[in-house]
């Protein structure tokens, strides 16, 4: 443990000058509490008494502390309103991507839909959503044009039976995505 070396009035007072009389915890200040210097890395922990290492609190706050390191000052509240505005004007452009991005998926299971029930002679209406889901995951993971040839594939193997050419086309959609895993 580094043996802990008093400060001088000299730089409590700079310190507390630097921090604005104020303790950076809680924003206390006197005559309401009373000032202390802070490390910011505990003496306890090899911290030093140098200006950087030291901070102003409060006498509750600096003993509630304890020896806990502080790796940064916490944030003023002009601070973390700016950074809060930050956060909202990320997260508008953040949901409209996303948005887009189901969109296009939703579009691109449609048209693999439609090629189903086109084959199929009935309508996109009637293809069931458990179905729809299944497109959407393949979507997800492979071209449109490997889903269409999996589409196409299924059709001309099974045209007589809606359940067992979609079983079939799921199969191949499933060979496609693990062979491009595999390299």
């Amino acid at each position: 443990m580094a043996e802990r070396i008093q400060l001088s009035k000299k730089t409590r007072f700079e310190v507390f000058k630097r921090d604005g009389f104020t303790c950076i915890y809680c924003g206390g200040r006197p005559p309401n509490v009373i000032l202390h210097c802070d490390h910011v890395v505990a003496v306890a922990r090899g911290g030093t008494n140098e200006i950087d290492n030291l901070v102003t609190a409060c006498d509750a706050c600096n003993l509630g502390k304890g020896a806990r390191d502080l790796t940064t000052v916490p944030l003023t509240i002009e601070q973390k309103t700016a950074v809060m505005r930050e956060r909202q004007e990320q997260v508008a452009p953040f949901n409209a991507a996303i948005a887009e991005k189901i969109e296009l998926r939703e579009e691109s299971a449609w048209i693999i839909a439609d090629e189903f029930t086109k084959g199929w002679g009935s309508q996109t209406g009637s293809f069931s959503r458990a179905r729809f889901a299944s497109i959407e995951r393949f979507v997800d993971l492979l071209t449109l044009d490997e889903i269409l040839e999996a589409v196409d594939l299924a059709q001309r193997k099974f045209p007589w039976s809606k359940g067992k050419c979609f079983q079939y086309f799921c199969g191949i959609c499933w060979r496609k995505i693990e062979r491009s895993k595999n390299g």
